[in-house]
């Protein structure tokens, strides 16, 4: 008889917490320049430099999970995010937003790391990665719904990072002190499958680049572009970012069923039309259709990217390796977009980064297939009973 599946909530919550940054990047840098006397080009510099942060907390910590420990490190990144987001929200220094900014970045970046490396070593990882996509859009959806009516200044998104942070603390005292892996055979083990690895690293840094240098532009795309209005261009984010719930719950429902290479590789290839199609919109019913098309899409995709990663080694590290080379692209991936529109528009810029993206499509689906003619290795590994349950909170 098998075990019933368990809901990891706790790593779906710190994945909220981890994800919920880069969700709200155009809102972000959109109250940061109109917030403060920034310009646009340094607003979104301060985005991509909380990226980066977050990315740099994914590369240093990636091996030190099973050391350190999940619940210590959880709510060291939590502190940061509260601390850093807060602070920043709070002040209108221009050199404590920035330092706020980073020190959040770097907590975001560590609360995903925990959650990657947990939901790695979860027995349906993608089940778990659907239900933290889940929460995040949802949670990234209300925030844009609310913004707009919450008055004029810099503070409200942060704030919104900081209060997520101070919310999934609780939960921490669920993760495990110490995992099993910190004291099984496979503590030490090297990185396993490196060059299928790094080849979806690469890839996947690429592919958050392309995703996020039109993310990035896309309220500028409906006001410049569509002559939208700002409540109108955030209802549509609300409304796309709704959508791409169904897009979670309709991957979370097929799973496997279809193995990883076919929702990669097609999915992959249909953002591609959804980017052309935002990028040359002239009016609402064209941004919308592409806005909300590519939100259903993306999560989708990403979800079975994160299991892949998660597949080539028990212990997470891809998992994390992959995700901060994501974190990288999502980082640069706003100057990118704001680059090529200023020299080329919109449209054009839309056509480059679906060519890229269709041409990155082969080797993620190259790593994915094969994955999937790799037999699983199943190791036993010895756990002891308060480590066993620590994730298993509700029945499913």
């Amino acid at each position: 008889m098998s075990a019933p599946r368990t809901t990891a909530w706790p790593l779906v919550a710190l994945f909220t917490a981890g994800y919920l940054a880069p969700y709200l990047l155009p809102t972000t840098v959109g109250r940061l320049d109109s917030g403060l006397p920034l310009s646009a080009t340094e607003a979104g510099a301060l985005g991509s430099a909380l990226l980066l942060s977050s990315a740099t907390a994914g590369f240093l910590l990636a091996s030190r999970v099973d050391r350190i420990g999940p619940r210590t490190l959880a709510r060291i990144g939590l502190v940061l995010a509260i601390v850093g987001y807060g602070g920043a929200a709070l002040t209108h220094s221009i050199p404590a937003v920035v330092a706020g900014a980073l020190v959040g970045g770097f907590g975001s970046g560590t609360a995903t790391t925990v959650a990657a490396t947990g939901i790695a070593a979860q027995p349906d990882p993608h089940r778990t990665t659907t239900l933290g996509l889940l929460g995040v859009s949802a949670l990234a959806g209300a925030v844009y719904l609310a913004v707009p009516h919450l008055g004029a200044g810099h503070g409200q998104p942060l704030a919104a990072l900081a209060l997520t942070a101070l919310a999934v603390w609780p939960l921490t005292g669920r993760l495990p002190v110490r995992t099993a892996l910190a004291h099984s055979p496979l503590g030490g083990t090297p990185l396993p499958h490196r060059r299928s690895g790094l080849v979806l690293a690469l890839a996947m840094f690429c592919w958050s680049l392309v995703q996020n240098a039109l993310w990035g532009v896309s309220g500028r795309i409906g006001l410049a572009q569509a002559h939208l209005a700002e409540a109108t261009v955030g209802a549509v984010f609300a409304v796309a970012l709704g959508a791409g719930l169904l897009g979670v719950v309709c991957a979370g429902a097929v799973g496997p069923r279809f193995g990883r290479a076919l929702p990669i590789g097609a999915g992959t290839a249909l953002i591609s039309g959804c980017i052309v199609l935002s990028a040359s919109a002239t009016d609402l019913t064209s941004f919308a259709s592409g806005e909300i098309a590519w939100n259903v899409l993306y999560p989708v995709v990403l979800s079975y990217v994160i299991g892949l990663a998660a597949s080539l080694d028990p212990r997470g590290r891809w998992a994390v390796l992959v995700g901060s080379a994501s974190s990288l692209g999502t980082a640069v991936g706003p100057l990118t977009g704001s680059v090529l529109a200023a020299q080329a528009g919109f449209p054009v810029m839309g056509a480059v980064l679906a060519v890229g993206l269709l041409v990155i499509t082969v080797p993620m689906t190259a790593v994915a297939l094969r994955a999937g003619r790799r037999p699983l290795a199943v190791v036993e590994i010895p756990v002891e009973t308060p480590a066993r349950h620590a994730y298993d909170t509700t029945a499913a």
